[in-house]
């Protein structure tokens, strides 16, 4: 199993789409001899998805096609060399896979077949067991489905915990230890801006364009910084580096 799950796109708004991610996945594509990819943009509002395709073909060096074109979306992925998942809405992404019956062929491609997924923000939160702790409104009365499940354990996209001056709601770190004290059993993994989880096999990495750590989240426990991903054994079924 290939997963790349990134946190968020692009390191600023005037740089290429997964840029900090390049290396990795270019020597992905480049040792696989991959030389296309189906785009899964549904999480996009406010964005048009062939703009998207053409913005990730330039940045990749690969053919990218969006899967709205397809007349059956499931043969699609079928037929797919990579997958990319496109950040934006996490509510409407995972709706959508559901609707498009795209949940079992994604699963299949990337489980049985090794076809590489690689996705960010939203579509990094549909990777896991469930959208449950994205930081994203429900801006369609859908009800929390089920998302893919690839990476077994809930991860927190565009982490921070700046503080900020007069803001009196919440914190990022107050919801996310929310979410465990209703949810005793599961943690959270919470990946800062620039940095994203690499499974390849049973391996597992971290890397940050900031040299920055992630944090894990779990009732019961004291929520620390790490960047050894030898912190999450225990966690995950995979052989930590």
């Amino acid at each position: 199993m290939e997963l790349f799950l990134l946190s968020n796109g692009k390191l600023s708004s005037d740089s290429e789409p997964l840029d900090y991610a390049h290396e990795q996945i270019k020597g992905l594509l480049k040792s696989r001899n991959i030389t296309s990819a189906v785009l899964i943009p549904y999480a996009l509002i406010r964005s048009d998805y062939d703009a998207r395709a053409v913005e990730l073909e330039h940045a990749l060096g690969i053919k990218v096609g969006s899967i709205h074109h397809a007349g059956v979306p499931a043969i699609a992925i079928e037929q797919a060399q990579c997958i990319l998942v496109s950040g934006g809405n996490s509510w409407m992404l995972n709706q959508m896979l559901h609707e498009k019956d795209l949940i079992v062929p994604i699963q299949r491609a990337v489980r049985e077949r090794g076809i590489p997924y690689i996705g960010w923000s939203a579509g990094c939160n549909v990777a896991t067991p469930s959208i449950r702790t994205t930081n994203d409104m429900p801006v369609r009365n859908a009800v929390v489905l089920p998302a893919l499940g690839l990476f077994p354990v809930q991860i927190n996209p565009h982490y921070t915990d700046v503080q900020v001056s007069g803001h009196m709601g919440e914190t990022r770190d107050d919801r996310l230890t929310e979410f465990c004290m209703v949810n005793t059993s599961e943690s959270v993994i919470a990946l800062r801006e620039g940095s994203m989880l690499h499974i390849s096999g049973n391996d597992l990495r971290y890397y940050s364009a900031k040299g920055e750590g992630f944090k894990v989240f779990h009732y019961g426990h004291e929520t620390k910084e790490y960047v050894d991903t030898r912190a999450l054994s225990g966690l995950v079924p995979f052989n930590c580096l």
